[in-house]
């Protein structure tokens, strides 16, 4: 995964994270979009993250990645 710093995702639009409203699940590329779709699923199994917002990062996520809706 590339690095992201700081700096960076502060000036990230909020169009590019999973959860825009809390600067969350950055994904500005393909790895870091992966790597969302793995917390989200890991934050959802220890029931910090709800199954809706999961689904919105995933779809997200998919979007970057270049998967299809099935």
């Amino acid at each position: 995964m590339s690095k992201l710093t700081t700096k960076a995702r502060k000036s990230m639009p909020k169009s590019e994270f999973g959860e825009p409203g809390k600067r969350a699940y950055p994904m500005p590329d393909k790895s870091h979009a992966r790597n969302a779709k793995s917390r989200a699923s890991e934050m959802e199994h220890k029931g910090k993250l709800s199954a809706s917002s999961k689904a919105k990062i995933d779809r997200k996520a998919d979007s970057i990645l270049g998967k299809k809706k099935k």
